[in-house]
């Protein structure tokens, strides 16, 4: 038993409890990712100070790269956290809000609560950080807020239908389809401008790298506005009657429309006929979903089917019935398939890309209203849902993506970083003309074969000389004039160089050679060949 150290001596320096809990596979993990390489060797040192000193600036090293192990809070690696069965005779789509809630931390369980307002259907659209709530009901009620802090933003009774509403690039702007015109209006409630080139919009989509807003309505047409300038950049008839959804997918700003005949059609500013149309239902479409990578589009009809399709292959994957029609879809940025169906909620994993037996998450709205809009929250565990008797908050284990990137939307960004954002974000929007199926064609190489594009140049150089040669002697042979005889002059003369007829021999020339091994062939006498040798 050793003897503790007196009052006065001085005490021994002792490694962090960060390096003694840690295993050495643990230590060198952390080292291999936040350190700095490997160690200096201090065994060759002679010096006994310079080596003490060596050994602590390595101690501190390792020190570092701990802490930086302990502190990294955000593990790519680790996926975002489901739910997840313990017994083979659980199911986690029997869990219940409530459940939920009481597992959770106190944070999130204060993020889940229900919204009474009754004012008819709700649309809800969160900011690109997931900061601010947009609500729009039926009956003309417009709110904005803060809905992790509770502030109110603005709070407006229009007296008239809403449609939808949208964020525009930040939480100062916001678009309404009321019932006859597009209005834009600020942060505290103020109306900015009032589109009437947008007449009984029933969908919008908000283009954020191209600063445009997508409108479709009753009649038809859908019309592109620059919400920058103030211009109308397209305005496209469908020519397939009122749209019934429409989504945008966000890898390369298509427009996804949904219409009554059950087809879905992609949509460019850049033409005026769809991109793509996709036969998808034998009824109307109710609605449509992309998810974040631009692969995979959901669709639910009339026929009470919910179909999964690749957009690579413009083909169907496979499908799922609901019991109703369903009426709203959304995905979220891991992958997680929220649909919408009478007074439900339905919830799916990892439903994009295989067959899935039972879903991942179910709710039903106590108060038995229907279901009109989902929207996921960007970067947290969060379904919004709409519906008829107000708005509802959904806590989603697994939802949310928890890794972003500060350069592209900075949910914690101060007031000065977010002005910097708007105006750096102006400066590199995306011209109308850059938007097509395929974002990635910009900017390939031709990788054809240099030596078979050089016989393709080389025939297509002298057939064109042929044909200058030949449109030469036409025109130059024209009339009794001094061209025919410098012509002829330049004919009969041996001295006279025609340079387009020395290219055309000297091409002949190199083809003959180039093709000289290939083509030998032995000119002798049929039966040669059977000769003797003597």
């Amino acid at each position: 038993m050793t003897k503790p150290p007196a009052s006065g001596a001085p005490k021994r320096r002792t490694h962090p409890t960060s390096l003694s809990t840690k295993n050495a596979e643990e230590l060198t993990a952390a080292r291999k990712t936040y350190g700095r390489g490997n160690g200096i060797s201090t065994g060759a040192v002679k010096d006994k100070k310079l080596r003490g000193n060596l050994k602590k600036i390595e101690l501190r090293y390792r020190e570092a790269a701990s802490a930086a192990a302990d502190a990294e809070i955000l593990r790519p690696e680790d996926g975002p956290g489901f739910i997840e069965a313990e017994g083979e005779l659980e199911r986690t789509w029997k869990l219940r809000q409530e459940d939920i809630r009481k597992a959770v931390d106190v944070a999130t369980a204060q993020k889940g609560f229900d919204l009474k307002l009754g004012f008819g259907q709700y649309s809800a659209d969160y900011t690109r950080d997931g900061k601010d709530l947009l609500l729009a009901g039926r009956k003309g009620h417009v709110a904005t807020f803060d809905w992790r802090e509770g502030t109110l933003g603005c709070e407006l009774q229009l007296g008239e239908t809403v449609r939808d509403a949208r964020w525009l690039h930040n939480d100062h702007f916001f678009a309404v389809a009321q019932k006859k015109y597009v209005y834009i209006y600020d942060r505290q409630g103020v109306e900015i401008h009032c589109l009437k080139k947008h007449i009984e919009v029933t969908h919008m989509e908000f283009l954020p790298y191209h600063f445009l807003l997508a409108t479709v309505g009753n009649a038809g047409y859908l019309k592109y506005q620059d919400t920058s300038t103030g211009t109308l950049v397209a305005e496209l008839r469908t020519k397939l009657g009122p749209a019934t959804a429409m989504t945008q997918n966000r890898r390369n700003a298509v427009i996804h429309v949904g219409h009554g005949n059950g087809t879905v059609t992609l949509w460019s500013p850049n033409m005026a006929t769809p991109l793509v149309t996709m036969l998808t239902h034998k009824g109307p479409v109710r609605a449509v979903a992309v998810d974040r990578g631009g692969y995979y589009m959901a669709t639910a009809g009339a026929d009470s089917r919910m179909n999964i399709f690749d957009i690579r292959a413009m083909k169907e994957v496979h499908s799922y019935f609901t019991p109703t029609p369903a009426t709203t879809l959304a995905i979220s940025d891991t992958g997680l398939l929220g649909v919408g169906w009478g007074a439900h909620v339905t919830l799916w994993k990892d439903a994009l890309k295989t067959k899935q037996n039972s879903p991942y998450l179910s709710h039903h709205q106590d108060d038995g209203s229907a279901i009109s809009n989902l929207r996921f929250c960007p970067f947290d565990d969060i379904l919004g849902t709409g519906h008829a008797e107000g708005f509802s908050s959904l806590i989603v284990p697994g939802a949310g993506e928890p890794n972003f990137d500060s350069f592209e939307v900075n949910p914690y960004a101060t007031k000065k970083a977010r002005q910097e954002g708007e105006v750096r974000a102006l400066l590199e929007k995306l011209r109308p003309e850059m938007i097509q199926l395929d974002p990635d064609f910009v900017g390939k190489i031709d990788l054809a074969h240099a030596e078979r594009k050089k016989e393709q140049t080389v025939e297509a150089q002298e057939k064109r000389l042929q044909e200058g040669l030949e449109k030469d002697e036409k025109y130059r042979t024209r009339g009794k004039n001094s061209a025919l005889r410098r012509f002829l002059r330049k004919k009969s003369g041996k001295n006279v160089r025609d340079e387009r007829r020395d290219k055309l021999e000297r091409l002949k020339l190199e083809r003959q050679n180039r093709n000289k091994g290939k083509s030998e062939v032995s000119m002798g006498a049929a039966l040669d060949r059977f000769k003797k040798k003597r």
